[in-house]
This record gives structure tokens, C-alpha cells and sequence, in this order.
């Protein structure tokens, strides 16, 4: 769970092409095809890469013309902290949940037609699509705030969800096991924001971070009743193999 995906590496090695000049800001990649046969990989693992890359501000992904570099690149981003999925869920909850509130009372209607078409994504795409729609919802609403600093707090717990690998893998695992409750969750705090309900699009995000949180409790339990269940089955084999000795 926690070692890194092919389309992860596939992403880092566009990436690097990027900052090497191969690609320069404003161009357009080559097509899926040539990009999958000069990687070696399939054109699935291309797109998951690129999506990848257009959620970290890298790329831009235009319907009907093609994938181009982002005139704008990242700036370098500075080290992250040492901390555990609880903390940065527990943080998420208490900042995103505001930020909905506030989202509610700025959220223009191509706002929420945005985050409609987020929800379509989660549902209908695949892991790489819906893991994509689900951070942009989050920003659609942190940028509804009208809030820069709200904006950028966000924008960093994410990047604790995506870029801490023991984060990354306590949140791999409970989406795996729990898809159809997080779609359920996000149009729950869209309706709330489509109703401009800031109260209601607080509660709605309280209680997808309560749910997440138990979500990981029980995906952490799970783990650790696998590795205790893996050792004893080690221990039997060794004391077997003991006893046969004698």
C-alpha cells in the first residue's frame, strides 16, 4: 500500500522532463500514444500521470486540444512536518469545515456547476479520477471562501495527504474500502453550498471528516490485525519446523 504506483513514477519522470527544458512552459505535450511508447507504460498509466500532474498546478488538461505544460510553475515547496493521517484529518476538519461555511455565502453558480461535474467524476471514473476530483472539490470550496489564507492552509493539508507516505497509504486504504460513502459525503456539502446553507455545508463537512476518522480507525485496526495474524503465522512455521527436528 505505501510502495509508490507506476503512474506516480511516470509523473516524476514528465516532471523531471519539465524542469529539464524538454517541455517548456506553454507547449503541449506530445499525444498519449508517443508519450506512452517513449515511458514504456500503457496510455492508462500516461493519463492517470497527467492528471496527476494537473492536480499539483504542473500540467493543464484541455478538453478536445491536449495536455500543455502550466505557463506558471510550482514554486519549490518547503518541507513538510512529521505527522500522522489522524492529526492531518483532525486539522482538515477543523479548517475545511469553515472554509465550507464561508464558501456558502461566496460560491458563484459556476462554482457549483463545477463541483457537480467533480461529483460525476467521482462516481463514473476510475481510482487515478476520482482521487483527482476529490482534491479539486476541496479546492473549488477553499477558493469559494474568498479566503488566500484559507486557501493556502488547505493547499498544504493536502499536500500532507498526498506527499507524507504513511498518510498517503492510511488514506489509500480507507478510500479503497469506501468509495460510495465519500461520493455520498461530498454531494451532501454540495447541496448544502448549491442552498448557500453555511451552517448546513459545516455540518455536511464535520461529518465526512467524522466518518473519515472512523474510517481509519478501522482500516489501522485491520492492519494491524494482518501484521499480528502474518507474525504468528511465521512463528508456527518456525516452532513446526523445530519440532519436527527433534
Amino acid at each position: 500500500m505505501s510502495g509508490k504506483r507506476l503512474f506516480q513514477s511516470v509523473a516524476e519522470q514528465i516532471a523531471e522532463l519539465i524542469d529539464e527544458g524538454a517541455f517548456p512552459p506553454g507547449t503541449r505535450l506530445p499525444g498519449e500514444r508517443e508519450l506512452a511508447e517513449k515511458l514504456g507504460v500503457s496510455r492508462v498509466t500516461i493519463r492517470e500521470a497527467e492528471i496527476a500532474l494537473q492536480a499539483v498546478g504542473r500540467l493543464e488538461i484541455k478538453t478536445g486540444s491536449g495536455v500543455y505544460v502550466s505557463e506558471e510553475q510550482p514554486q519549490e515547496k518547503a518541507a513538510l512536518p512529521s505527522v500522522s493521517a489522524f492529526e492531518v484529518t483532525e486539522a482538515r476538519l477543523l479548517v475545511e469545515s469553515e472554509a465550507a461555511a464561508l464558501a456558502a455565502h461566496n460560491i458563484s453558480d459556476a462554482g457549483i456547476a463545477r463541483l457537480k461535474a467533480l461529483i460525476e467524476q467521482m462516481r463514473t471514473g476510475d481510482e487515478a479520477e476520482a482521487d483527482a476530483a476529490d482534491e479539486q472539490f476541496h479546492q473549488v470550496i477553499a477558493e469559494a471562501s474568498n479566503n488566500a489564507a484559507m486557501v493556502h492552509t488547505v493547499q498544504s493539508l493536502w499536500r500532507m495527504r498526498e506527499e507524507i507516505p504513511d498518510v498517503k497509504a492510511t488514506y489509500q486504504a480507507v478510500c479503497i474500502h469506501d468509495a460510495e460513502s465519500r461520493t455520498a459525503e461530498h454531494e451532501a456539502v454540495f447541496f448544502a453550498l448549491r442552498d448557500r446553507d453555511p451552517a448546513g455545508a459545516r455540518s455536511a463537512m464535520r461529518e465526512h471528516f467524522h466518518r473519515l476518522i472512523e474510517a481509519m480507525l478501522d482500516a489501522t485496526e485491520r492492519m494491524a490485525l494482518e501484521e499480528v495474524q502474518e507474525q504468528v503465522s511465521k512463528s508456527r512455521e518456525r516452532f513446526a519446523a523445530a519440532a519436527k527436528i527433534g
